[in-house]
């Protein structure tokens, strides 16, 4: 939680500003039992007229006075806590960005959504009410008893007995509720998880006639979240009745004890009514209290969670640059990778480099490694061991934005965002013109159905692309890598969804742009890197077979195996005329 406060270094005058005020505003508050004491002992008792007009403009100016500063207060209690939750949302978002993929998986994307929405706002209203409450409080609860001793030495004794009940019931509750906030927040965070799984895959579950299974499963998820939630609230519940049992019982003996001394002459009517009020005032300053206790074990638990997440190292160690004399474009070098908690390698001695302006295929069944490979170009995940290098340097000695301004991804899924499709080709790069977008459309194959669009490159994107056709969405995101002219283009099953024909003209067109740009194509289609210059035939984690196409058919037969289930003789001839073509 102190890494989470120190970022309110930045707001610090709003932060001693805030409750300053509202010390000031308190300190007038507790003049009011005195003034109205003098009005019953001088202004009623002695029928002064002039006194009691006196004392009463006196209490209209101290409670104009106490409102303006409860107004400056909460500006600057409001703007502390505004900027701190906008700061901490930041800083997570950026941490959250810079996370490896293995770290982010294994946190899990409800839960970092929870952290950097529910949590960060519960951390602000407990901010929020801190600075205003926290101080003022406990100033009105002490000032009071304070001011009661000036008015009768022996009654206010009656303070100093029923203060210490009230912060053992407060902060005895407070000592259990903390833990088991967090508790709460953790069963949101699954049940978010549950929510978020059934909206993104609600058709394959109707397709599955599997709603009554997810139903089940959702009100499981609930039902706990519900019963964790009344728990900690009944335990929270006991704050407001036992702080009002015991001031209730002082208010009685107060009043008790104030009409037996004044028949005696010992305290006047006045300073009964004067006592009876500060008690009032430490009894609705302690509710006040007792729920900002509730509020803070809250904010308390989310800053922890918050912290967990900072905390947490972002699985991209830097290494020095040390760059060897090659030039090859891409090269690994034996590289290993075994994925977090996972029982066995997903790639094993990986090694083989590209050249500049070259193409490279990457083929090989379902689960071979092919996705494993490409992600460990950008960096997306580390290598356990061996060395992915580009231009002849270590990919882990360059800083993560140097390292994807070199590489244009396009990866399996096809992802848009909601916009325009010249707001998503611009994520490449915001200073492309019309004129590089229009080409990247035209080499992806995607500039004919744009140009249908109303509004053309200003034509609306919705959310994940949803008003576009799959091999339409595709193309778009081929499009938008293009767009950045990368020096190294990667391909990863991206063209799934394209016909035969226009997956050919696609990878000509691509062929035919760029000379220096080095094109990598995994694919689970033989005909789309039979043209390349090195195919790499993935089995299992491990390359089966290295080549061009006419090696492989003699020398591979898992290459030979996947071709010959793809194509007859004859079909295999018109497609190999169409490349050519």
């Amino acid at each position: 939680m102190k890494k989470i406060f120190s970022f309110l270094k930045q707001y610090r005058k709003e932060a001693i500003l805030g409750p300053l005020f509202k010390l000031l505003e308190a300190s007038f508050e507790l003049l009011v039992p005195l003034v109205v004491a003098d009005i019953i002992d001088v202004g009623i008792a002695n029928g002064n007229r002039n006194i009691i007009i006196r004392d009463a403009l006196i209490m209209a100016a101290l409670g104009l006075i106490g409102m303006l500063f409860s107004i400056t207060a909460q500006y600057f209690s409001a703007k502390a806590a505004v900027g701190l939750a906008a700061t901490v949302r930041h800083e997570l978002f950026n941490h959250i960005q810079n996370l490896s993929y293995s770290r982010s998986q294994t946190i899990g994307t409800a839960t970092l959504l929870t952290r950097i929405t529910n949590d960060v706002n519960q951390v602000q209203t407990g901010l929020n009410l801190a600075l205003r409450l926290l101080l003022r409080s406990p100033f009105i609860v002490f000032g009071a008893m304070i001011m009661a001793f000036t008015v009768n030495v022996r009654a206010a004794l009656i303070f100093v007995i029923t203060i210490p009940l009230l912060a053992v019931v407060i902060f005895g509750i407070m000592k259990i509720t903390t833990p088991l906030y967090r508790k709460v927040q953790s069963k949101l965070d699954r049940l978010l998880g549950l929510t978020r799984q059934n909206l993104t895959g609600v058709r394959v579950i109707r397709a599955f006639n599997n709603e009554a299974k997810e139903l089940s499963d959702f009100e499981s998820g609930n039902e706990a979240l519900t019963q964790m939630q009344q728990h900690v609230g009944r335990i929270s519940a006991l704050m407001n009745p036992l702080t009002y049992v015991i001031v209730n019982g002082a208010t009685a003996g107060l009043i008790y004890y104030g009409a037996l001394r004044v028949n005696i002459g010992e305290l006047t009517q006045g300073q009964v009514v004067a006592m009876v009020n500060y008690m009032s005032q430490i009894l609705v300053e302690l509710i006040k209290f007792a729920n900002l206790i509730v509020t803070i074990s809250k904010a308390i638990a989310s800053a922890d969670r918050i912290q967990d997440i900072l905390e947490i190292e972002t699985g991209m160690e830097m290494i020095p640059p040390e760059k060897t004399s090659d030039d090859r474009c891409l090269e690994f070098d034996h590289v290993h990778l075994t994925y977090p908690d996972a029982g066995a390698e997903a790639l094993t001695d990986i090694h083989f480099s590209v050249g500049h302006g070259q193409s490279l295929g990457i083929i090989g069944g379902t689960g071979s490694g092919k996705s494993s490979v490409v992600n460990l170009i950008p960096r997306f995940f580390d290598a356990t061991s061996g060395t992915v290098r580009i231009d002849g340097q270590d990919v882990r000695s360059y800083k993560p934005e140097a390292l994807r301004k070199k590489i244009g991804l396009v990866p399996q899924k096809a992802t848009l965002f909601k916009g325009t499709i010249r707001s998503n080709l611009l994520m490449a790069d915001p200073e492309a013109d019309e004129t590089t977008m229009w080409e990247a459309l035209r080499i992806a194959q995607a500039e004919d159905f744009v140009r249908g669009k109303e509004g053309g490159l200003d034509a609306e994107v919705a959310q994940e692309g949803r008003n576009f056709s799959g091999g339409q969405r595709q193309r778009l995101t081929i499009a938008r890598a293009l767009t950045r002219k990368p020096e190294i283009l990667v391909l990863d099953d991206s063209a799934s969804a394209l016909d035969y024909m226009t997956d050919a003209n696609l990878r000509r067109s691509i062929r035919q742009a760029d000379s220096n740009m080095t094109v990598i194509i995994v694919s689970q289609r033989t005909a789309s890197v039979r043209f390349a210059d090195q195919i790499i035939v993935l089995d299992d984690g491990k390359i089966c077979g290295l080549g061009n196409h006419d090696e492989l058919m003699e020398n591979c037969p898992v290459y030979r195996e996947i071709y010959d289930s793809q194509f007859r003789k004859e079909t295999a001839g018109k497609e190999e005329f169409r490349e050519k073509e």
